[in-house]
């Protein structure tokens, strides 16, 4: 039995998903388009519906091929790519997916922004990284701690042997290098062993929390300026987890501006808005946080820009790499994304995260 509901109400679902979409008869005019393709091409769905879709694209004739191949059943599915007409702006490059709704005379063309495409495949790739290190840090944590305790009281029991107070030095090292490297296992260790709890949290509260103990950690020389959007809403996070992120960002900041903090004239940001039509890989959601960390120091070093990112690499001598990758891993916990555009003078880390 054929669905006698209007085309607008049966297929409202496709206003839900981040790609743009049309749904076309055979002839391949506009029964519906969601709201993303609205937005896209600058024209409202009252005017789009009754409309050829081939005459929004800069070249027509592969969608009209495609149609006519639908037509003829030559095939279920077809991609290619394409480019399409906006009003007052540059051509989108889109992925075009046709498919035949079986069952019915109504074609459906799915248009993938491929800006939108390498997005998400980036973020399936960094994604698809966290889910490795983590599991490689949990490895080789374990790996490290059962040795390191044996090293360590082994060391106890030779120091309460030596009867030479000179000797007792080299005791006092592998002691103290292990309880370091104890120290650094507890560290790879901790996202893993807490557990995640979840509550409202209001991302100011978050960022002056972080704000006073940046103040208190680096108290000459920087600037700490505040840039809030008090109308964000409460999120459901895990405030712990969501402070200690945004201090190892902001702390890894200040140490990237110890010269300017040294000449007087660092400059810290804390910045929140409202990110709106937002996609975390294949899933659109209406309102976002984006919570901004910039800086005005030296900037990322190109040789570590893609492995930012990566546990134990880091810029600064010194640095144990650990601060950023468990920002990163706290961030995704709660389904987001960090974000950084770095040149010398001004560095922008840009934290994302779903609104309910």
């Amino acid at each position: 039995m054929l669905d006698q509901r209007s085309p607008e109400s049966r297929l409202q679902a496709f206003d839900l998903l981040a790609s743009l979409v049309s749904v076309v008869n055979g002839e391949g005019l506009i029964l519906f388009s969601n709201a993303v393709l609205e937005d896209a091409l600058g024209i409202s769905r009252r005017v789009l519906v009754g409309s050829a879709l081939a005459d929004y694209f800069f070249e027509p004739q592969p969608l009209r091929a495609a149609l006519q191949g639908v037509r003829n059943n030559a095939f279920s599915a077809l991609r290619y790519d394409g480019a399409l007409r906006r009003s007052g702006q540059d051509a989108m490059l889109v992925h075009v997916i046709v498919t035949h709704n079986v069952g019915s005379p109504e074609i459906i063309i799915e248009m993938v922004p491929q800006e939108q495409q390498v997005r998400q495949d980036r973020e399936e790739r960094l994604a698809e990284q966290a889910r490795t290190n983590k599991e490689l840090i949990r490895n080789l944590a374990h790996e490290i701690k059962n040795p390191l305790g044996g090293i360590r009281g082994a060391a106890q029991l030779l120091e309460l042997e030596i009867g030479s107070t000179d000797l007792l030095e080299y005791t006092q090292v592998i002691i103290h290098e292990a309880d370091r490297l104890q120290t650094l296992v507890d560290r790879l260790l901790a996202p893993h062993r807490r557990a995640h709890v979840v509550g409202d949290v209001n991302i100011h509260e978050v960022c002056e929390r972080v704000r006073s103990l940046i103040v208190a950690e680096f108290p000459k020389g920087l600037a700490v300026a505040r840039d809030y959007d008090i109308s964000i809403p409460d999120l459901r996070g895990d405030r712990e987890q969501l402070i200690q992120a945004l201090l190892n960002i902001a702390q890894n900041a200040c140490l990237a501006l110890a010269q300017r903090r040294e000449a007087g004239d660092a400059r810290l940001v804390f910045r929140t808005r409202i990110a709106r039509q937002v996609t975390f890989g294949k899933h659109r959601h209406r309102l976002a946080l984006e919570l901004h960390v910039i800086d005005n120091g030296p900037g990322v070093p190109d040789s570590i820009k893609d492995r930012l990112f990566y546990p134990l690499v880091s810029g600064r001598e010194g640095g144990s790499g650990l601060g950023l990758t468990l920002a990163q891993t706290f961030v995704q916990q709660h389904h987001g994304l960090i974000e950084v555009e770095s040149a010398p003078g001004h560095t922008d880390f840009k934290i994302l995260i779903p609104l309910p």
